[in-house]
């Protein structure tokens, strides 16, 4: 069975999906401070590197723990339940502009807004 990275397109869908994310989350008043000092180069790799991961295309991941890469937005910025969700919106809204499937949309939800995960990035 293929992997939800494979049915999502490989590499190049993702390395698309990472840049039109972004676009959207740049220009979302609700979360675009979080990134104001951001070298969104590097950002836009840890994400398509992360997603890699998470979709099943990587064996592993060699980025920051997700609570260490956080821990300063939560305590400095305020990040919170709001901008997460924001950030999963934004998510779920550039995957459906790209077209990907409601069923490929939901797998990714599972995995993006896993509570864990969740709780990992809000240092909870």
């Amino acid at each position: 069975m293929a992997t939800l990275f494979e049915q999502l397109g490989g590499t190049e869908a993702i390395n698309l999906a990472v840049d039109k994310f972004y676009e959207r989350v740049l220009a979302d008043e609700r979360i675009k401070h979080f990134f104001a000092d951001t070298d969104m180069v590097k950002q836009r790799a840890h994400q398509k590197a992360f997603l890699t991961y998470a979709f099943g295309g990587a064996g592993k991941y060699s980025g920051s723990d997700m609570r260490e890469a956080h821990k300063d937005l939560v305590a400095q910025q305020g990040l919170n339940h709001e901008h997460f969700d924001a950030v999963a919106e934004d998510l779920m809204l550039t995957l459906a502009e790209m077209g990907v499937s409601e069923e490929l949309r939901d797998q990714v939800a599972v995995i993006a807004a896993a509570p864990q995960h969740k709780k990992d990035v809000l240092n909870q």
